[in-house]
């Protein structure tokens, strides 16, 4: 008898959102156009890099919403996910519930952007691309019901895009074209190819501190240090509640440290760490780690 092969959910590709990566990229370009530089314009695209990406992207969507790594006040969480969704990538409930599908089947055929794929895949491919299941809204919902009924949160993921035109026509009014120029488009380049390294670089290049089956997650510096502390991917899944990514002392966590400010402030609470315990390998010079999570900063 011959064997029926299963077959695997096929994907189109979403040619809106090919053009719109290829004009931002175009646009981005502009940047080496002298007249359309000025320090200021640079300024507001470094600041802009933090407050979105770590401060929106690392706390709020990832740590905070995704995660629940902490408990915050809900004028700062409502606020922390409005930095998230002037990062231009997704609205928080979309975000969120294909994050949670990725850690579900990490680099297996449940993982949205398996770095099984192609590396390349990982890091741009799956976007340009619409899947019938992690794109489908109902199954976005089901893996957000904690959350997505929050009018709040709804309104960011239905107009994150005309926000972001809100803002590049503010810039436009107080700086000119440099600071669209760099305030948005640069901007946004930076953040996507930063947070992207997350789900490319950091399956493939580092080195691992917890064994996980099947899970190609990775440790690896550079990206670490690129966005945000997100690089020590390897601890995060592990561990996916700690608020603490980088848990070896040369593990450099820059979101960690405003979490550290926030809670300092007695805005930051219930903040879960992961504490690591050496596990020698047997027979090798190497250690591994097992770990538990602690209700307290550390």
């Amino acid at each position: 008898m011959p064997q029926i092969k299963r077959l695997k959910p096929q994907t189109a590709v979403n040619h809106s959102i090919v053009a719109y990566f290829t004009v931002l990229h175009a646009m981005a370009l502009l940047a080496l156009v002298p007249a359309f530089f000025s320090w200021s314009a640079v300024a507001v695209m470094l600041f802009l890099y933090w407050l979105t990406a770590s401060i929106g992207i690392c706390l709020g969507y990832h740590r905070y919403l995704t995660h629940r790594g902490f408990d915050l006040p809900q004028w700062l969480a409502y606020l922390t996910v409005f930095c998230g969704a002037l990062a231009c990538e997704n609205g928080p409930i979309k975000w969120v519930g294909q994050h949670r599908m990725h850690h579900a089947g990490s680099d297996t055929e449940k993982d949205p952007h398996s770095a099984r794929d192609s590396l390349w895949w990982a890091h741009m491919g799956w976007m340009v691309h619409t899947h019938p299941v992690f794109d489908n809204e109902k199954t976005i919902r089901n893996w957000t019901k904690d959350f997505c009924e929050d009018k709040f949160y709804q309104f960011l993921d239905a107009h994150f895009i005309k926000i972001q035109v809100a803002l590049g026509l503010i810039f436009l009014a107080i700086g000119g074209i440099p600071w669209v120029i760099w305030g948005i488009f640069v901007r946004l380049v930076l953040v996507y190819h930063c947070t992207w390294l997350v789900n490319s670089a950091a399956h493939a290049f580092g080195y691992i501190n917890v064994k996980l089956k099947d899970d190609l997650s990775t440790n690896c510096w550079w990206v670490g240090l690129l966005a945000w502390g997100e690089g020590w991917h390897n601890n995060h899944h592990a561990f996916p509640t700690s608020a603490r990514h980088g848990l070896r002392p040369w593990e450099i966590d820059l979101t960690w440290f405003s979490i550290c400010v926030l809670r300092a402030l007695g805005l930051a609470k219930n903040i879960k760490v992961a504490h690591l315990t050496p596990v020698p390998e047997e027979g090798t010079n190497r250690v591994f780690f097992s770990g538990e999570i602690v209700k307290k900063a550390a």
